[in-house]
């Protein structure tokens, strides 16, 4: 009998080597089970996450090119438009199928709880190189002394505006800075001048979508701090550009007139080839007498000149030697808050230009409806501001991938005064959140088809 057979028989079986060793080999065996399965387990979570990744990538460069596709659209579409604003017909802007992405160009609606669409003129804005201090002043949030300090901050001297600042405030500052005393580049510009703030600049419109969110609408129980009242204080930023401007040319292209030059003979020839022999000589009497004129308006009035024939000439004249006309408002596109700032206008007159003013769509044309809905001196008076033409255009375009993993926002203003137009500024929003209904992202998540989704047609989300 073999010394381990006589171990077992004697009650020591545990005792044997050979069964240790086999048990020791069972236990290794498990360990390595174990640290396998575990390795499988991690590499096919690493390789989870790699595809999650992998796709997350793939939608953001999707939702990328949807928004260069975008902004190509918004160049081609204001191609030829001679100043007046594309129509919703030329130009949907509203869930556009890119691909297998879509974008919507957003805008402040009619009211701060409906999202608007389109794009937004910046020739309907005040602008911060050109308007006076006084016009300035008149935008929503706007203190006097920013409005000084605008003035100090864009002139090319030294000199303080009463209320205003110069270099010697912005060099005891912490970071000292000289006053640019140049134009501004940037709306956010204002920022580096004396008594700007975030709250002036935005207000409550963190995410800029001009749309009044539940954040923006809970005191100051998250950012931003708001007053609570269910309405959305927008600041000025909707409200100011840095970008219009317009050539001192009529439509056809032909240089103006200038009514109040001393040279006469191009405005004789001009009456001349308008009106014929007798009723030029009238008109050019009354023009060498009346000279110099505030603006076209004021010429219109003072020379007494019939509706129809300041109609026929409107485009033609001018009373500036500029080749450039800078910060024109065009009456057409211009919200309640710019016509506001027109110096001269009460509540009823704003209301009236609204109710006269054609479609910010229709042909350009001449500013006598103005002079219509105004009386004389009003209509006088903010004559040397106004324009019926818009050539610079600001897109806020959202682009988003078709399953919803990824979405882009970018606001764009585009020169539409030469041909091609351009793209003269570009910033990036997309830090500041998704600005339409979560709902969209929801939907594309939960893997409801894109175009319909953009329609509208599809179920709750429970």
């Amino acid at each position: 009998m073999s010394r381990c057979a006589l171990h077992r028989s004697a009650g020591h079986a545990r005792s044997c080597p050979h069964v240790r060793a086999r048990g020791t080999v069972l236990i290794v065996t498990i360990w390595v089970m174990l640290v396998l399965v575990g390795t499988v387990l991690v590499m096919a979570r690493a390789m989870r996450v790699e595809g999650s990744g992998s796709a997350n990538q793939v939608a953001a460069l999707q939702a990328s090119a949807v928004q260069l596709g975008a902004v190509q659209y918004v160049v081609a579409a204001l191609e030829g438009l001679a100043g007046r604003m594309p129509s919703e017909q030329e130009m949907p802007c509203e869930g556009v199928l890119v691909g297998e992405g879509a974008f919507w160009i957003i805008r402040p609606g009619e009211d701060d709880r409906q999202q608007g669409y389109g794009l937004v003129s910046e020739a309907g804005k005040v602008n911060l190189n050109a308007a006076p201090a006084e016009m300035l002043a008149d935008l929503p949030e706007m203190t006097a002394e920013l409005a000084a300090a605008i003035v100090d901050w864009r002139d090319s001297d030294g000199e303080l505006t009463p209320g205003g600042a110069e270099s010697e405030y912005y060099l005891l500052l912490p970071e000292p800075y000289e006053c640019k005393n140049d134009l501004l580049e940037t709306i956010e510009e204002v920022m580096l001048i004396a008594g700007a703030s975030q709250e002036i600049l935005f207000g409550e419109d963190t995410s800029r979508n001009g749309v009044l969110d539940e954040n923006e609408n809970d005191g100051d129980q998250s950012d931003p701090s708001d007053d609570r009242n269910g309405n959305l204080d927008q600041g000025i930023y909707g409200f100011v550009t840095v970008y219009s401007i317009e050539a001192n040319q009529a439509a056809s292209g032909q240089q103006r007139v200038n009514v109040n030059s001393s040279q006469m003979q191009q405005l004789s020839s001009l009456l001349l080839e308008a009106f014929g022999e007798a009723r030029a000589l009238e008109l050019m009497v009354l023009a060498r007498r009346e000279r110099p004129f505030a603006n076209v308006l004021d010429f219109y009035f003072r020379t007494s000149l019939t509706a129809e024939e300041f109609e026929s000439i409107a485009d033609r004249i001018t009373v500036s030697q500029s080749e450039d006309l800078r910060g024109l408002i065009d009456l057409r596109a211009a919200p309640q808050e710019v016509l506001a700032c027109l110096g001269g206008l009460d509540a009823s007159d704003v209301s009236a230009l609204l109710a006269a003013r054609p479609a910010a769509d229709a042909e350009p044309g001449s500013i006598l409806w103005v002079a219509e809905a105004l009386d004389q001196d009003k209509a006088i008076a903010v004559g040397s501001y106004i324009t019926t033409r818009s050539y610079q255009f600001s897109a806020d375009i959202v682009s988003v991938s078709g399953n919803g993993r990824a979405f882009k926002r970018c606001r764009i203003v585009v020169d539409a005064s030469q041909s091609p137009p351009r793209v003269i500024y570009r910033q990036d929003l997309t830090h500041l959140g998704w600005p339409l209904p979560q709902e969209i992202l929801a939907q594309l998540r939960s893997g409801t088809a894109l175009e319909k989704v953009v329609a509208g047609e599809y179920q709750e989300i429970l």
